[in-house]
């Protein structure tokens, strides 16, 4: 089955970088591009003219939200407050899982879908571990690969695994509590997983490791985990250089930085992926000497960049042109709700400006490369993040004729500056159309309501966690009083 999508402008790839074609066009047979630009006259079976819109690569998101998103809860505390974001010790001792089996498998699809609607065709997905018994497990994300070949999403999995968590004594103070046994055997349930999915749900599926926060999980965990990401020759990704509670353990522990200490592992490498890493030596927050970039750059380890996340946490990468200026290699993660894609790159936009104090930086064109073509590579996938013959039929068609969107500049700002999620259009992922003119089709008619009510139990939760007990509305005050209808 051959496809032809037409449109305004039609973004490609030249060998070297995108190139726009405008009035142009894309055409697929069956899940493989076989034409970008102008002058097809071959046969087509499907004819879509998508008139004044951007058809472009579909997104790579390497550290993309798989959860109903806690950044809601904990993005606007006091540090009283945040402290009810960890484990107490009282609840340490009888931890549970606060969501069934069934449960966490909607939350994954529902998650995934929202990916699909803003663009998103390739995700490492990423959950909070505040309501696991421990970690993820096997079976969770066996019903997440499901999930996937079920809405169309291309994703790489692997169920978490850490030694060690976070807890709030009764006087309000965070230690690490440890139990390495769990670490062990975490990594080996995902090395199953690996070996079980990798390639499966025709070709939809790919595995990965996926270690928890550096400071949960133990060096000799670290070591086993860079070894087995050889041998099945697959990525890993490791939240490394995100909090300078981090930096503090990692100092008092192993007298290193967090990247530091990674090279000293021999965990840094071409297959290894690090969101974040903006607590790095020089950063305003950690200004001691180091050589933390030259070691992410001469390892080849891709650095993953959040900027909506960690905005929302009140600290910034410093910089993306920095980091991209020094040779290391820079992709795009959401990491937070909504997972979208052309707010992150806006975002990663005006943050990097700032710290830069220039108009010149954060390109929409750098910004727009990391959130397809650097992602794939960090995956080792020419073949996505890239429209050309012979690439997969991965892409979206992003809707620039809506009133709110204004007269086009150039095509790329106007999508960063002028455009956001909202505006995706059609989303196609191995020549498969999984939402179209904004509807996701694999949406079930409950989910909205079933998500509402996912969310609230997630919130309710905290409590039983708290050291303190507090309420939920303690935790979670309102941003104004509540007046409610007397009954």
């Amino acid at each position: 089955m051959r496809t032809r999508i037409s449109a305004r402008f039609v973004v490609g790839y030249d060998g070297t970088g995108h190139v726009v074609h405008e009035d142009g066009a894309v055409v697929y047979e069956d899940d493989t591009v076989i034409h970008v630009g102008h002058g097809f006259d071959g046969h087509v079976d499907i004819e879509r003219d998508e008139g004044l819109a951007l058809v472009g690569p579909g997104f790579v998101d390497l550290n993309a939200l798989g959860d109903i998103d806690h950044a809601v809860f904990d993005t606007y505390q006091d540090d009283e407050l945040a402290t009810g974001q960890r484990w107490s010790q009282a609840y340490l001792a009888r931890r549970h899982e606060v969501f069934g089996r069934e449960e966490e498998a909607f939350k994954r699809r529902y998650a995934f879908g929202q990916l699909l609607l803003n663009g998103i065709t390739t995700a490492l997905p990423i959950a909070s571990e505040i309501s696991k018994e421990w970690a993820e497990t096997y079976e969770e994300l066996a019903d997440a690969a499901e999930a996937a070949v079920e809405l169309g999403l291309r994703v790489y999995l692997g169920p978490s695994y850490r030694s060690a968590v976070p807890v709030v004594d009764a006087r309000g103070r965070t230690r690490l509590h440890h139990e390495p046994r769990l670490g062990a055997t975490g990594l080996d349930e995902a090395a199953r997983f690996v070996a079980d999915f990798d390639g499966t749900g025709h070709g939809l599926v790919h595995g990965m490791l996926a270690p928890s926060r550096i400071e949960t999980v133990e060096p000799a965990l670290l070591r086993r985990t860079r070894a087995l990401s050889d041998e099945l020759r697959c990525p890993v990704r490791l939240h490394a250089g995100q909090t300078m509670f981090e930096v503090g353990l990692l100092r008092e522990a192993h007298g290193r930085r967090p990247i530091e200490l990674l090279d000293e592992l021999g965990f840094l490498g071409p297959r290894t992926l690090i969101p974040h890493a903006w607590a790095v030596a020089g950063h305003s927050e950690l200004p001691v000497p180091g050589d933390d970039l030259d070691l992410l750059r001469d390892s080849g380890t891709t650095v993953i960049f959040c900027p909506m996340a960690v905005a929302r946490y009140a600290v910034v990468l410093e910089s993306f042109d920095r980091y991209l200026a020094h040779g290391i290699r820079m992709a795009m993660g959401t990491d937070t709700a909504p997972p979208d894609m052309i707010r992150a790159m806006d975002t990663g936009m005006f943050l990097t400006k700032a710290v830069e104090r220039r108009r010149s930086a954060g390109s929409c064109r750098d910004l727009y490369h990391a959130a397809t073509i650097a992602g794939a590579d960090a995956l080792g996938r020419p073949d996505l993040g890239r429209l050309a013959e012979g690439t997969r039929a991965d892409l979206t068609v992003i809707d620039l004729s809506t009133p709110r969107t204004g007269p086009v500049d150039d095509p790329i700002r106007t999508l960063v500056l002028a455009a956001n999620g909202r505006d995706v259009r059609t989303a196609v992922v191995d020549g498969r159309t999984v939402v179209d003119d904004g509807v996701l089709l694999g949406a079930r008619p409950d989910d909205r309501v079933r998500a509402q009510a996912h969310l609230d139990r997630y919130r309710a939760g905290y409590t039983e966690r708290d050291h303190l007990g507090r309420t939920e509305r303690e935790l979670f005050p309102p941003t104004y009083p509540v007046r409610r209808a007397a009954r």
